[in-house]
C-alpha cells in the first residue's frame, strides 16, 4: 500500500505534515476529511507530487526545491550515523527532541545535510511526528530508518529504536569492509598485470618488429608471429577497442538501472560460480538483519517485510521477497512463502519456522543473518587465498609468452650463427 506524505491543515488551525497510508488519492482524500481536516499538498513517498496536489501547494514545493536538496540523493552514510549517535546521546541526557535539533544544527558543517534538519526540525515544531519529517524527505534518508522511528514512537522507545538502528548501520558497514578489504589485493594484483601486459604488446613487441622485419616469416617461431601479429591488431584499432568498451559500458550499465535489466544482471550475478554463493548470502543476510531489525522496533511482519524487501540490494532477491507480502497478507505463514521463491536457502527457511512457531521470529532472523556473515567472510578468505596464486601463475605465463616469443628469434639467430 503507498504512503503518502500530506501537509494539512487541522481543526485546531495547525498545519503538520503527516504520512498516511492509503491505496489511492481518493482514499487518501476520504481519510483526511474523516480527521476533520484540510489538504494542503499531498506527496508520495518516494518523492514526486501525487497526482492532483494542491496547485498552490505545488508552488510552495517548488519554492523550497532551490533551498532543499533534490529528492533521490541520500545523504552520506557516515555523516548520518554520526548525526543519529550525537542524537542518541541526547535524548539519553533527556533533552527534549527540538532543542537537541538546536544542538545538532550548530554542529552540522554541511549545508546540504543543514538545510534538511532545519526542515525536519520546522515540522517537529508544527507538530509533525519525526518519523513523518523524515519520511517526507523521501529517498534521501533510508525508508527503513524512518519505519524505525514511526514503530519507537509508537512504543514510547525512539533512543531504543535508534540504537538497534545504528546497530544494524554499523554491522552492515562492517561487513561491506570485510569484503572491500579482501578483494583490494586480488583487484589491484590483476590491474597491474593487465598494465604489464599492456605496455608489452603495445609498446615493447612493436620496438621488435623492425628487427624482425629483417628475416623471413617463414623462418619465425610460430609463437613469435602469433604474438607480433596481435600486438600489430591491437596498436592499429587500440582506439576503436577503446571507443567500443566505453559505448559497450554505458549500454550495460543503462541496461543494468532499468527495472527488467536490473533483476535479469542480478540473477545472472547470483548463477556465477563462487561469487553468486557469496552474494546470495550476503542477499539473505541484508533481508533478514532488515526484518529482524524492524520487528524487534513493534513494526507489524506485513510492511515490515515490504520495507525489508527494498533493502535488499540484490534485485532478485528482492523481488522474489516483495511477492511473498501478498500471501503474508492473506495469512499464509512467512517460511512457507519464502521457500517458494526459490531464492532462501533451507537452513534460513528453517530458522524462520522455528522463529515463527515459537514467537522468537526476531531472534532467529538475527542469528541466520550472524551465520551468514560468518560464512561470508570464511567463503571469501577462501577464494582469495585461491585466487592469488592462479593469478600470479596465469599472467606469469602470459608475461613469460611474450618474453619467449622476442627472445626465441634471437637464440635462434645465434645458433645459426655458430653453425
Amino acid at each position: 500500500m503507498p504512503t503518502y506524505v500530506c501537509r494539512v491543515g487541522m481543526g485546531d488551525g495547525a498545519i503538520v505534515t503527516r504520512a498516511f497510508e492509503a491505496p489511492d488519492e481518493s482514499a487518501l482524500k476520504a481519510e483526511v476529511a474523516r480527521l476533520g481536516a484540510r489538504l494542503f499538498s499531498v506527496k508520495l513517498a518516494g518523492g514526486g507530487d501525487a497526482p492532483g496536489a494542491a496547485g498552490g501547494a505545488r508552488s510552495v514545493l517548488r519554492g523550497l526545491a532551490g533551498l532543499m536538496p533534490r529528492r533521490g540523493h541520500s545523504v552520506k552514510t557516515g555523516e548520518f550515523l554520526v548525526f543519529n549517535q550525537e542524537l542518541v546521546a541526547l535524548l539519553k541526557a533527556g533533552l527534549p527532541i527540538v532543542n537537541g535539533f538546536d544542538i545538532l544544527l550548530e554542529r552540522q558543517e554541511n549545508p546540504r545535510f543543514k538545510a534538511i534538519l532545519k526542515d525536519v526540525r520546522d515540522q517537529l515544531v508544527s507538530g509533525a511526528a519525526l518519523s513523518d519529517a523524515f519520511l517526507s524527505h523521501g529517498d534521501v534518508f533510508p525508508r527503513l530508518y524512518a519505519t524505525s522511528l514511526k514503530a519507537g514512537e509508537r512504543s514510547g522507545e525512539i533512543e531504543k529504536v535508534l540504537r538497534r538502528y545504528l546497530a544494524y548501520q554499523k554491522i552492515l558497514g562492517g561487513i561491506r569492509r570485510k569484503v572491500t578489504g579482501a578483494l583490494v589485493y586480488p583487484a589491484v594484483l590483476i590491474a597491474l598485470s593487465i598494465g604489464l601486459v599492456a605496455i608489452l604488446m603495445t609498446y615493447v613487441i612493436p620496438k621488435f618488429r623492425e628487427f624482425f622485419a629483417g628475416f623471413e616469416a617463414g623462418r619465425l617461431p610460430l609463437i613469435t608471429r602469433m604474438v607480433v601479429g596481435a600486438a600489430d591488431f591491437l596498436h592499429a584499432h587500440v582506439l576503436v577497442m577503446a571507443a567500443a568498451l566505453a559505448v559497450g559500458g554505458v549500454i550495460l550499465s543503462r541496461w543494468k538501472s532499468s527495472d527488467a535489466g536490473g533483476v535479469a544482471w542480478d540473477g545472472f550475478l547470483l548463477r556465477l560460480p563462487l561469487v553468486g554463493t557469496i552474494l546470495q548470502q550476503f542477499a539473505l543476510s541484508q533481508f533478514s538483519r532488515s526484518l529482524a531489525t524492524l520487528v524487534g522496533a513493534g513494526t507489524p511482519l506485513v510492511p515490515a517485510l515490504d520495507i525489508a524487501s527494498g533493502a535488499v540490494a540484490n534485485r532478485r532477491v528482492s523481488g522474489a521477497v516483495a511477492a511473498v507480502v501478498p500471501r503474508v497478507r492473506e495469512g499464509a505463514e512467512l517460511w512457507r512463502s519464502l521457500e517458494e521463491t526459490g531464492s532462501f536457502t533451507s537452513l534460513a527457511v528453517e530458522m524462520i519456522k522455528v522463529g515463527e512457531a515459537t514467537g522468537a521470529l526476531e531472534e532467529m532472523l538475527t542469528n541466520v543473518s550472524d551465520f551468514y556473515d560468518e560464512a561470508i567472510e570464511a567463503r571469501l578468505q577462501r577464494i582469495v587465498t585461491l585466487i592469488e596464486p592462479i593469478i600470479l601463475v596465469v599472467m606469469g605465463a602470459v608475461v613469460a609468452t611474450i618474453l619467449l616469443s622476442i627472445y626465441l628469434p634471437m637464440f635462434t639467430i645465434l645458433s645459426n650463427i655458430k653453425a
